[in-house]
């Protein structure tokens, strides 16, 4: 089964920036890397466990390139290593409203063959635990 880590996430000031970081490991039954795989967030309120609640944020997928949130276009920036296996985040110009736990998520279904849904959290069945990323 494949495992989601994040790293990366902390305190940071109003205009800083962060990278987060996603490590997959292990194997789904029919491929060695996701078909796609993705960060959201959860601002803080939201009930932890309610994938629903969650915001996509930015994703990249075997279907479609990288895609944004409409709130951190030309802030943020996802890509991945050459394996597929390491998802990143770069975030420019933090602001207090990006406060929230960051996770990553993967889709070993092919889910999202489908254009259009890359943002969808429940087009995800793999998720890594979170990272707390405050900006104040």
């Amino acid at each position: 089964d494949v495992q989601l880590v994040e790293s990366g996430g902390g305190l940071v000031q109003p205009g800083g920036s962060l990278r987060l970081s996603c490590a997959a490991s292990g194997s789904s039954r029919y491929r060695t890397s996701p078909y796609g795989m993705a960060w959201f967030r959860q601002i803080p309120g939201k009930e932890p466990e309610d994938i629903r609640s969650r915001e996509g944020v930015a994703a990249i997928t075997d279907t479609e390139g990288p895609r944004y949130a409409d709130s951190v276009k030309g802030r943020f920036a996802v890509s991945q290593d050459t394996t597929k296996l390491t998802l990143y985040l770069d975030m420019d110009n933090l602001r207090p409203e990006d406060t929230a736990i960051y996770y990553c998520a993967a889709d070993t279904k092919y889910n999202t063959v489908v254009r259009g849904v890359a943002l969808h959290p429940r087009m995800y069945d793999v998720w890594g635990r979170g990272t707390q990323v405050t900006v104040s």
